[in-house]
């Protein structure tokens, strides 16, 4: 904590410093000014948490110096000093709440019990306030939490809470919802989001508006900007600017902006309307603000290609490294910053452009230790935050499915089964040679000999290898725990995994993802 001593006597200041053990008393800093003029310039600049000042002082007496204190640092405690026992000093003290008031000259004892009483004033002053705080933040969001359902199923209840919190909404008051899309695997802590609700709202003061907030499923968080007057386009854009610049430190993000209505039960629809634009932001880059405008649509003019998963399959299997790119090209050039079609309508299209590169893979007989196309699409596309993510992992695979093209020799029929088999069921940890040779109809004897022939690498070193170079892939995603990982591919025992692992890489895999993370 940090005391403020306010005296026009330096021998007073400094004797009084001196003679204090602070620390014991959890004081941290001691600050001094000479006046009330330079004690109120001290406080306003140190906001320290107790006061020790002077009554008579010239050029503003400590009176005077404390009331002008009272609406800027409310919680702040003081203790009046004095050498006259003046009572209407006295009077004013007690009118302005001071713990203690203490007479000079002035006694060490008395002062260190008045600091102590002080500072447990304080402590309780605090706790009190933040507990109304946290009741008004939870009213509050209970009502912005009404305001995202059609009002008709709701208007006692957006009364009721209006009322608790004392707002003066009237039917001329516009609303504008805006919502903020997170990534899944970011989950800002609830102190982190109150701070930022907090800091908002005094920006918003400046501009003579104000917010409600929700925090409404865990990617998703809702706030309706309110006040007497409708917010121009650059009033949003400059609230959609200190949104980004806050919420930016948690990663990837998009941020809707509804239209703007006038009455709290018309609020529902600036959020159905945020909701829909909210829709579209997956086609734009990530940390984007939109804002209703189709005067601008982006999309117009864009049309798409005919029978593109046709062209693409057709592409890949002529081995027609040109053409596929020109399909991806063109789709992206559609996709993007279309705000006129849904987001599963280019995830439909894509799951099949991936089956696509798969099959191809399967047709040309191509493997590698690791083959792009055997992970689960679904998991892929699910970890893809936007549509320039999800074309950006399409085009590298399709990329790397080339190059395989370039580098593949014709690899034995029956080698391609065995390694396609491994590739669907590495997961399973009771994967064995006999599974294997039963898939192929060897025997196991057989398939151990001709595999090793073939490859120069046993059955079970590909097996193990398989599944560290898919290890190693999960663990270079942040949202992937370590101990589902080991799962993952095949190892219910996360000891046995680390030391294989280890064995495998160097590192352990806290140590690779580390690394990689960097």
């Amino acid at each position: 904590m940090k005391l403020l001593i306010v005296d026009d006597e330096e021998l007073t200041r400094n004797g009084v410093i001196s003679s204090i053990d602070w620390t014991s008393l959890g004081i941290s800093q001691v600050l001094q000014a000479d006046d009330g003029i330079h004690g109120l310039e001290a406080a306003l600049k140190y906001r320290p948490e107790i006061i020790l000042c002077d009554v008579r002082m010239p050029r503003m007496d400590g009176i005077s110096m404390l009331e002008r204190l009272e609406q800027e640092l409310p919680d702040t405690v003081s203790i009046f000093m004095s050498g006259y026992s003046d009572k209407e000093y006295l009077k004013a003290a007690i009118k302005l709440r001071a713990v203690n008031y203490i007479e000079k000259p002035l006694n060490p004892d008395e002062i260190r019990e008045a600091v102590a009483e002080a500072r447990e004033l304080y402590l309780k002053k605090i706790h009190s306030r933040r507990g109304e705080t946290i009741h008004s933040l939870e009213t509050a969001s209970r009502l912005a939490l009404q305001l995202t359902v059609p009002s008709e199923s709701s208007t006692e209840a957006i009364e009721e809470l209006c009322r608790e919190l004392s707002l003066h909404i009237s039917p001329g008051t516009y609303f504008t919802a805006l919502i903020i899309r997170m990534d899944v695997a970011t989950e800002p802590a609830d102190e982190a989001l109150r701070e930022i609700h907090e800091e908002f709202q005094e920006f918003l003061k400046k501009h003579h508006f104000d917010c409600l907030y929700v925090k409404k499923r865990v990617q998703h968080l809702v706030y309706f900007v309110y006040g007497p007057s409708r917010p121009s386009p650059v009033m949003l854009q400059t609230i959609g600017e200190f949104l980004n610049s806050r919420y930016q430190v948690f990663g990837r993000h998009y941020i809707s902006a509804g239209d703007t209505f006038s009455g709290i039960f018309k609020a529902y629809q600036s959020y159905a309307s945020a909701v829909i634009l909210l829709q579209s932001s997956y086609f734009f880059p990530e940390n984007a603000f939109l804002i209703s405008s189709p005067e601008k649509e982006p999309s117009k003019g864009k049309t798409m290609p005919s029978d593109p998963e046709n062209s693409f399959s057709e592409a890949l299997s002529s081995k027609n490294h040109q053409a596929a790119l020109r399909i991806l090209d063109t789709l992206k050039d559609y996709f993007e910053n279309n705000r006129s079609i849904l987001p599963n309508q280019a995830r439909d299209l894509y799951y099949k452009l991936f089956l696509s590169l798969i099959s191809a893979r399967k047709q040309m007989k191509i493997t590698g230790s690791i083959s792009p196309g055997d992970e689960n699409i679904s998991d892929t596309m699910e970890h893809c935050f936007s549509f320039c993510e999800l074309h950006q992992v399409l085009s590298e695979k399709t990329e790397l499915f080339f190059r395989d093209v370039d580098n593949s020799t014709e690899e034995n029929p029956t080698i391609f089964l065995i390694k396609d088999y491994i590739s669907k069921n590495y997961s399973t940890e009771t994967l064995s040679v006999k599974d294997i040779s039963s898939h192929v109809f060897l025997s196991a004897s057989y398939v151990c000999t001709f595999f090793k022939n073939e490859t120069g690498q046993t059955l079970n070193q590909y097996i193990t290898e398989y599944r560290m170079e898919r290890a190693k892939q999960l663990l270079e995603d942040s949202r992937y725990k370590i101990s589902d990982i080991s799962s993952r591919v095949g190892y219910s025992d996360g000891n046995y995994f680390g030391k294989s692992f280890k064995k495998y890489t160097g590192l352990s895999p806290s140590e690779y993802r580390e690394k990689m993370l960097k």
